[in-house]
């Protein structure tokens, strides 16, 4: 299995308040070169209900979405061998590094999509970061238990970190 080598940079300004950590792209992501790009995952629905906005739909609308927002998007790992789009499948990690969006923009909480990318921050940046990070309910469609109504509530805790 080869180390893959994640395909796209990290989405911030220097207005971004709060960074959203995935874990790595899923194939679809990774084929589309943009964050949660498979039409199953809820990230842009939750994100699009806690922010009142409409739904983007184009990678120029949710980039444009994310920044209007303040939010910046990356992930905590930087490569690895992963089988498929299975969390439970990554080996051989190697951390993003997470020091040009947090000396570029004046974030005030990481928060992980999921328990994997929260595993691997706190294991691999938390220490380098001095932040703690805040694990909230993987959007994944492979997170069945968790519907888009029990998301949203659950996201908007994002809200007390934004000035919009």
């Amino acid at each position: 299995m080869e180390q893959i080598v994640h395909p796209f940079p990290p989405l911030f300004d220097e207005r971004s308040q709060i960074l959203i950590l995935g874990s790595f792209p899923s194939v679809k992501s990774r084929e589309g070169r943009f964050f949660y790009h498979h039409p199953q995952n809820r990230f842009w629905k939750v994100l699009a209900a806690v922010l009142d906005a409409p739904v983007p739909a184009t990678i120029e609308e949710k980039t444009g979405f994310l920044l209007a927002h303040r939010v910046a998007l990356w992930d905590t790992i930087g490569s690895c061998t992963v089988t498929g789009s299975s969390d439970s499948s990554i080996r051989n990690v190697v951390p993003n590094d997470l020091s040009p969006i947090l000396s570029g923009a004046r974030i005030r909480q990481i928060f992980c999509n999921g328990g994997t990318s929260f595993r691997y921050y706190r294991k691999y940046q938390e220490k380098s970061t001095g932040m703690e990070a805040v694990c909230l309910p993987s959007t994944s469609p492979a997170n069945a238990a968790w519907t888009l109504p029990k998301l949203i509530p659950e996201w908007s805790v994002i809200l007390n970190y934004l000035d919009l």
